[in-house]
């Protein structure tokens, strides 16, 4: 299947470092060669890049690993194509607005039985399951909320009762954001760490690359970042539990609960 990553962080930060290593899982050191595509908040604005070719051997990707993008948000994403033809509508992470915002959004699974019945907009434009969920979820934020965006933790506690509608029908790892919050389901396997002072080196488990981040940081910065699979082999992340949804906020974990299959609505 598909592997995410995605960075939640107090102070604009650059991906660099992560995505050398992730990058490499696309088509070198992994499977997922069926495209990847990476999405920057910035201030209101998405700067967002896809390619439906292996990661570890595209030109965009590599001005990606080498262009020092500053952001408090960011997903990637690189596929193994389950459902939907390998094309770039096809391509991870999805971007749409609501409530005068973007969104973006990258899913990890397959719900080959999850077909709700779809209102209105925003409507899907490729033919995943993954882009029919996330246009499902924002769907019902819509109708659940109206014109008014909610605060974080009502935003949070709404996705907590919409996710089983679709998690409980197959594999749903995802990555949710709206710039401000990073929000993160773990169906079967996502990790995450947090880098906070003191910092220390890190050493990539794909690339033989070190940073020193107490270089790089000053003692209040604090980034947390988000992966499939932990990108170090020097570090220890914290394996999420199935079965549980994670909201990031500046850095750190801001909330938590667990996800219980039920049926569509």
């Amino acid at each position: 299947m598909c592997e995410l990553l995605g960075m939640n962080c107090n102070v604009p930060t650059d991906i660099c470092f992560s995505f050398s290593g992730f990058r490499r899982r696309g088509g070198a050191t992994g499977v997922h060669s069926d495209g990847w595509g990476i999405g920057f908040f910035e201030g209101k604005g998405v700067r967002l890049f896809l390619d439906p070719q292996p990661s570890a051997h595209s030109p965009v990707a590599e001005l990606v690993r080498s262009y020092p993008i500053h952001s408090l948000n960011v997903i990637a994403h690189i596929r193994k194509a389950t459902q939907g033809r390998v094309a770039l509508e096809n391509t991870h992470p999805f971007t749409r607005e609501l409530w005068g915002r973007q969104w973006l959004f990258a899913h990890n699974g397959n719900l080959p039985e999850f077909r709700p019945a779809m209102t209105g907009s925003p409507a899907p434009v490729g033919d995943t399951d993954s882009e029919r969920v996330f246009c499902w979820l924002l769907q019902r934020l819509r109708e659940r909320f109206g014109d008014r965006a909610p605060e974080a933790r009502a935003l949070f506690a709404a996705l907590g009762e919409l996710t089983p509608a679709f998690a409980g029908s197959g594999i749903s790892n995802y990555l949710l954001s709206n710039g401000e919050v990073l929000i993160a389901h773990c169906s079967t396997r996502l990790s995450y760490i947090i880098r906070e002072a003191p910092f220390g080196e890190a050493h990539l488990s794909d690339e033989e690359m070190t940073v020193d981040f107490s270089q790089l940081t000053t003692p209040d910065d604090r980034v947390a970042v988000i992966a499939t699979l932990p990108l170090t082999d020097n570090e220890s992340w914290v394996e999420m539990r199935p079965g549980t949804l994670w909201m990031f906020h500046e850095g750190a974990v801001l909330a938590q609960c667990d996800t219980i299959p039920g049926p569509a609505r």
